[in-house]
């Protein structure tokens, strides 16, 4: 089903990374809290860890107050049958085996670095969560602001791209 398909139902929205345990988590989280009302959001991995990473629900809860404890660290492949309206990838391993999606969804870049690769004391790596978390709550925000019904696929596309370049 294409986004103008689904023009009165919720917009499908699948975040993808390798591990599926912390950036995409983040991604799938922030957005249920920023706008739960008009996106249906899922995240998974090309290679999931089959964990979450501990400092990413920490994050979400201790920073953005969001309850993630149904998170879970899945397989793409869970969800190929699924229609999305934007497929958005995180990490430039998934932007890379991005498999073809069924139903023409909106496919858009967004990487940021892997705060689970991050090595130090736990302050540093709490600081690497947070500076992830931080810049996609901004694209999240910036991506909830887009006038979905006011413009066609084309120009939605190249918008949902651009958000990935903030920062």
């Amino acid at each position: 089903m294409s986004t103008g398909q689904r023009e009165n139902a919720r917009k499908q929205v699948l975040f993808l990374c390798t591990g599926n345990s912390a950036r995409s988590i983040l991604s799938e989280f922030l957005l249920r809290k920023i706008d739960p009302w008009r996106f249906e959001t899922f995240s998974a991995g090309s290679h999931p860890t089959g964990r979450v990473h501990p400092l990413a629900l920490r994050i979400l809860h201790d920073v953005y107050k969001v309850d993630a404890k149904d998170a879970r660290s899945k397989s793409w492949e869970e969800l190929r049958d699924h229609p999305f309206d934007f497929v958005i990838t995180v990490c430039d391993n998934a932007r890379e085996s991005c498999p073809y999606w069924p139903g023409q969804p909106i496919v858009a870049h967004w990487g940021v670095p892997d705060p689970a690769a991050v090595e130090g004391t736990e302050e540093q790596r709490l600081a690497a969560f947070r500076e992830a978390a931080r810049v996609l709550a901004r694209r999240i925000e910036l991506f909830c602001n887009l006038p979905f019904e006011k413009i066609d696929a084309l120009r939605l596309q190249q918008l949902t791209r651009e958000i990935g370049e903030e920062s």
